[in-house]
């Protein structure tokens, strides 16, 4: 019998059951806001919004459309490499099978530092709204206070993420149901301000909202696209729970692209009732106010909901919890995968005999977590902002290898038929291609000492993190290819194109013995 080599809480994996994960858990709509969830909706509005439109005024909502298309254009990429290789290492596994080892282990290393980036920046926002429901709310700026709540955080959604996928999912319904309400209701009573006279700034809108050619420069154009792309982030959390849905192939795929359309509602959606409640301009309660940009939720809350202001706090701080359990979730996936084929130590792999998740990987995640984001507090809060303002490039390293993947996986039928060439060839590559800029126009603008709030080594902070995490994933992919353990994953015995991958669905089972291992 074929199974994963183990340690004392994991099982023995019999042919057909994939990598021990807890199979046929999720269905489509727990793929759905699996992926919805991730993104973080409320504060991602609240922290992004009002830059967008410092950035380009009006136009705020054809950039949210502008930056949906890559993001909609590698979402086809994941569906088509997951149809045909739904394995939870996602990115990690299609680049290995597309390019090697080498690129397919940078490519993982891109999905988990951003998670552990991420992690921490979510764990701050966490802190900071719990406690600013406390009282005059002056807790918040405690920073030892904020710490510790954030870390409690990490912490609990990582026993959550621990304990099995299905209390998660459950969990998640609870919190999104949250989030979408108070988005609902900051609409609703927006609108209803409008009609009664009582919003101050009311402005009618405008078709020039929506004008791709109405951007005055440039500059703005890319900082807006860039600032647009971050929010599109996570969705692709539904493909790493692939092993533990229903149809493994199909239903991943199916609920990123609704988790990319339903954002892109959303989001193009409570920012024209916005601007038409604050208008744009520079003064008051409107969105081209510097002193707004920071959380625009929190400046409109009280004039738009009274009384029921407090909920828009609730869903920030319900955002970022729920999404530091869905970011954990496909990091500790990715990882399992990398150890499964050995890119990884075999201990990675270790899955629960009892809950079927990751506990390992899941367990280290967490651990890494709370470690950058202490230490980083410790060291420099400064750091810790360009840290999160450096995650775009993590974002576009890991998408783009994927857009490019599934165009050379599939090289040999592009051609064969109008769907290849439109889901396996075209999209995906103008997908990869745009994030591709993204990625080179981000790294020179993060350069600049001016670009966020710290200067290291003569450069900007923003960029000596966001190149160094990346970096220091190549280094760390050295180390590994120096032990015994990693040879057949670098020689691509362990994993190459030709290689069945552990999947649930799958009637093939893993037979190579290898050292250290798959047995």
């Amino acid at each position: 019998m074929s199974h994963i080599a183990i340690g004392k809480d994991s099982r023995a994996t019999p042919p057909g059951q994939g990598k021990g994960l807890a199979a046929g858990t999720l269905g489509v709509w727990g793929s759905v806001v699996i992926g919805l969830a991730s993104t973080a909706p409320v504060y991602s509005l609240a922290a992004s919004l009002g830059f967008v439109v410092l950035a380009v005024g009006a136009q705020a909502p054809i950039a949210f459309i502008l930056a949906f298309i890559p993001m909609l254009f590698i979402a086809f990429a994941y569906r088509e490499l997951n149809e045909e290789i739904p394995d939870c290492g996602t990115s990690f596994t299609w680049a290995t099978k597309a390019f090697g080892p080498w690129v397919g282990w940078m490519a993982g290393w891109g999905v988990a530092v951003a998670g552990i980036i991420v992690l921490a920046n979510l764990a701050q926002i966490a802190g900071i709204y719990l406690w600013l429901l406390i009282g005059d709310g002056s807790l918040a700026d405690n920073s030892l206070l904020v710490t510790a709540t954030g870390v409690f955080f990490i912490a609990l959604m990582t026993y959550v993420s621990y304990r099995g996928v299905e209390i998660g999912a459950k969990l998640q319904n609870i919190l999104l149901g949250i989030q979408y309400l108070a988005l609902v209701l900051f609409v609703v009573f927006a609108l209803i301000g409008i009609a009664n006279g009582t919003a101050e700034n009311a402005t009618t809108p405008s078709l020039d909202w929506f004008n791709p050619f109405a951007f005055e420069s440039v500059e703005g154009f890319t900082e807006a696209i860039l600032l647009a792309l971050f929010i599109y982030w996570g969705w692709d959390a539904c493909l790493a729970l692939n092993e533990e849905t229903r149809d493994a192939r199909r239903i991943p795929g199916r609920a990123a692209l609704i988790s990319t359309v339903l954002l892109l509602i959303t989001y193009v959606g409570v920012t024209v009732a916005a601007m038409m409640y604050a208008g744009v301009g520079e003064e008051g309660t409107g969105l081209g106010n510097e002193v707004n940009a920071e959380d625009v939720f929190f400046a409109l809350k009280d004039v738009i909901l009274g009384p029921a202001a407090w909920l828009l706090v609730v869903a920030v701080l319900v955002s970022a919890v729920s999404s530091t359990q869905t970011t954990i979730l496909p990091t500790a996936r990715g990882t399992l995968s990398m150890a499964v084929y050995q890119a990884l130590p075999r201990r990675f792999s270790t899955v629960h005999e009892r809950f079927r998740t990751p506990s390992f990987s899941t367990l280290v995640m967490g651990v890494a977590a709370i470690a950058f984001y202490v230490v980083m507090t410790i060291v420099s809060e400064n750091i810790l902002a360009d840290s999160i303002l450096s995650l775009g490039l993590a974002i576009a390293f890991y998408y783009a290898i994927t857009g490019y993947a599934c165009v050379w996986y599939f090289r040999r039928e592009l051609f064969t038929s109008r769907h290849n060439f439109i889901f396996r060839f075209l999209l995906p590559l103008l997908g990869a291609l745009m994030l591709t800029a993204a990625f080179i126009k981000s790294a020179i603008d993060m350069a600049d000492v001016e670009y966020g709030y710290s200067v290291l080594l003569g450069v900007g902070g923003t960029f000596v993190v966001g190149i160094g995490s990346l970096a220091l994933g190549l280094v760390l992919m050295l180390i590994w290819r120096t032990q015994k353990g990693s040879l057949p994953f670098f020689r691509g015995e362990s994993l190459d194109a030709d290689t069945p991958v552990l999947v649930p669905d799958s009637p093939d089972t893993y037979r190579r013995s290898v050292d250290g291992g798959l047995a």
